[in-house]
C-alpha cells in the first residue's frame, strides 16, 4: 500500500554528511522550498540560532523561547552540540553504559531547542538526519506555519515499497487497474525522517499554511524512526495518502499526546485523513479530530492502518471517509485498539471504524454516535474484528447494522453492550452475513429497525453461524417480525444462560429459521 516517493536520506554512519546546515544555512543538493529557506547565508553558522537571518524572512513568531538561554557565552556554547563521533559519550554521566544508536551509531542525548521559527525547525530535521538522528525540542507552545512544500530530490529505487506493490498487485490483480501512483502528489512540509528523531512538542502547533499548496507533515520511511509528543498537527493536505503523517513501510512512528486536526488525505483509492501508516505505528493518549479521507474510494478518516498498529487511549472525533472507516480503518493489516473513543464519525461503511481483510482486536473502548450506510457503529468485511468490553451505543446506519456489521469474518463480542443503534434496513443491533458470530456474556438491548421493512432490531442474522452465551437481547424494536432475533439460512444457537425476551414486534417468531430456546 505504500505509496511515497521520497527524497536522499542522510550519509552512512561514521561518514561526514556532504551537507553543511547551521541554523538556517542548507548547502550542497538539497533545495529547500518551505517557507524561510529560499535565501540562506554561510555566516549563519556563527549567529545565535534564535536570531533571523539576514537575506531572508523574518519568522513569522518572534518571541522569547522557554528554555533558551541567550546570556552571553562563547559561540560553541550558543549553538546546539551535535555528536555524530562512534562510540560512547564520557562526558555525562552514566553514557558510556549506554547502548549505540541507530545503526551502530553513537547518539547524544543533548536535547536541540528549536526556536519558533519555521525555517529553523526544517534546518534542525535536515541536520538530524544528517548526523544519524537526534532529539529535538520546539518552542513552547510556538506556532510553525508552514506554507510550501520542502523540495527533496529522489535517488531512491524503491526497494521495498516497488516489491510490496508488485506482491500486492498479483495478489490482487484488481488492483493493478487503479490509477497509476504519482509521486508529485506525494509531497512534505519536512524533510524525510531517515533516522531514529524525537520531536518533544512543548505544545507546540505545526500547521499548513492557509492557500498553501498540498503537503502532509511529516513522511517517515526506509528504516525511520519517528517519536513525537506533544504536539498539534493541523491542516494538513496531501494528495496522497496520509493528510499529516505518513509511515511507510519499513519505518516505525512513535505518537504521544499528539493532536492531529482538521486534515485531509485526497489519495483516490488510499486514504488516512490524519495518519497513514503501512509500516508500525504506536499512537497513545492522542486526538484525531476533523479529519477527512475524501477520495473516490477515501479510507479511514482519522487513520488509515495497513501496517501493524497498537493504539491506547486515543480520541477519535467527527473526522470522516468516502468508502469506509470514518474513524480508523484497518485495511490488509493487523491492529489492536485499547480504551479509546470513537465519536460522531461518518463513512460509507464503518462510521466508527472498519476492519476489511484485516485482523483486528478492540477492547475496552466506546464506539458512539456515529452513522454510516452499513454499520454505522463498526463495520467488519473478509475479516476478524475482535470485541470486548464494548460499549456500542446511539450509532445510526441507512442500510444496515445500526451498531455493527459482520460480512465473511469472525467477530466475536465479549463483555460488552450494543444499545440505542437505529438502521433504517435491517439489524438495529448487528446485522451479521456469512460470518461467525460469537455474543458472550452481552446485551443487546433498546435498538431500532425503523424502515418500512425492517426486521431483527437486535439481530439479524442470514447465512453463516450465530452463537449466544450469557447474553440479553431485550427490549429491541422493528417494524416486521422478528424483532429480537431475525435469521435466514443460518444456524443459531442459545444456550440456557442466555434471555431473549420484551422484544417487539416479537422475540423470534416470524424468523425463517426456528430459534430454539428463544422464549424465555
Amino acid at each position: 500500500m505504500s505509496t511515497y516517493e521520497g527524497g536522499r536520506g542522510s550519509a552512512r554512519p561514521g561518514r561526514r554528511s556532504r551537507w553543511l546546515l547551521a541554523g538556517g544555512l542548507v548547502a550542497g543538493s538539497l533545495v529547500a522550498g518551505a517557507a524561510g529557506l529560499s535565501a540562506v547565508t554561510a555566516s549563519a553558522a556563527d549567529r545565535d540560532p534564535a536570531a533571523p537571518n539576514p537575506g531572508q524572512p523574518v519568522a513569522m513568531f518572534q518571541h522569547d523561547v522557554p528554555g533558551v538561554d541567550e546570556s552571553p557565552r562563547g559561540k560553541d556554547q550558543q549553538r546546539p552540540q551535535w555528536r555524530h563521533d562512534p562510540g560512547t559519550n564520557p562526558d555525562r554521566d552514566g553514557a558510556a553504559d549506554r547502548p549505540s544508536g541507530h545503526q551502530g551509531r553513537a547518539r547524544d542525548d543533548t536535547v536541540v531547542p528549536v526556536p519558533c521559527d519555521s525555517a529553523r525547525l526544517i534546518a534542525a530535521l535536515v541536520r538530524a538526519n544528517a548526523e544519524g538522528g537526534a532529539t529535538l525540542r520546539l518552542a513552547e507552545k510556538c506556532t510553525y506555519t508552514l506554507t510550501h512544500a520542502f523540495a527533496q530530490p529522489d535517488e531512491y529505487d524503491g526497494g521495498i515499497r516497488d516489491a510490496r506493490e508488485a506482491a500486492d498487485a498479483a495478489e490482487n490483480p484488481g488492483d493493478a487497474e487503479a490509477p497509476p501512483r504519482n509521486p508529485a502528489d506525494d509531497k512534505a512540509g519536512l524533510p524525510v525522517i531517515y533516522h531514529r528523531i524525537t520531536i518533544e512538542g512543548s505544545g507546540a502547533t505545526i500547521v499548513r499554511g492557509v492557500d498553501s499548496p498540498d503537503f502532509r507533515f511529516f513522511t517517515v520511511r526506509d528504516g525511520g524512526e519517528l517519536t513525537l509528543r506533544d504536539v498539534t498537527l493541523r491542516n494538513g493536505r496531501s494528495a496522497a495518502e496520509g493528510g499529516s503523517i505518513h509511515i511507510v513501510h519499513g519505518a516505525t512512528a512513535v505518537v504521544e499526546r499528539v493532536t492531529v486536526l482538521g486534515s485531509t488525505s485526497l489519495s483516490a483509492e488510499g486514504g488516512g485523513g490524519g495518519i497513514f501508516n503501512d509500516g508500525n505505528l504506536q499512537i497513545s493518549d492522542s486526538k484525531l479530530i476533523g479529519n477527512r479521507a475524501a477520495g473516490t474510494q477515501g479510507k479511514g478518516g482519522g487513520l488509515l492502518n495497513g501496517g501493524v498498529m497498537v493504539m491506547h487511549r486515543t480520541e477519535f472525533r467527527h473526522n470522516s471517509a468516502v468508502s469506509y472507516g470514518g474513524g480508523l480503518a484497518n485495511f490488509r493489516a493487523a491492529g489492536d485498539v485499547y480504551s479509546s473513543a470513537f465519536v460522531q464519525n461518518n463513512a460509507g461503511q464503518g462510521g466508527g471504524m472498519a476492519s476489511f481483510s484485516a485482523r483486528t482486536k478492540v477492547f475496552d473502548t466506546l464506539v458512539a454516535q456515529n452513522s454510516a450506510e452499513v454499520g454505522g457503529g463498526l463495520a467488519n468485511s473478509d475479516a476478524v474484528l475482535v470485541l470486548r468490553q464494548l460499549t456500542v451505543r446511539d450509532n445510526i446506519a441507512t442500510l444496515k447494522g445500526g451498531g455493527i456489521s459482520t460480512t465473511q469474518g469472525l467477530l466475536p463480542l465479549d463483555d460488552s453492550v450494543v444499545s440505542g443503534n437505529t438502521t433504517r434496513g435491517n439489524g438495529g443491533g448487528i446485522h451479521s452475513e456469512k460470518s461467525n458470530l460469537l455474543v458472550r456474556g452481552s446485551a443487546v438491548k433498546g435498538n431500532a429497525a425503523v424502515g418500512k421493512r425492517s426486521q431483527g432490531a437486535g439481530l439479524f442474522v442470514t447465512a453463516g453461524s450465530t452463537s449466544l452465551y450469557r447474553s440479553h437481547v431485550v427490549g429491541n424494536t422493528s417494524t416486521l417480525k422478528a424483532g429480537g432475533i431475525q435469521a435466514e439460512r443460518a444456524q443459531v444457537k442459545i444456550d440456557d444462560e442466555s434471555i431473549v425476551v420484551e422484544n417487539n414486534p416479537t422475540n423470534c417468531e416470524g424468523s425463517k429459521v426456528p430459534v430454539a430456546h428463544c422464549f424465555r
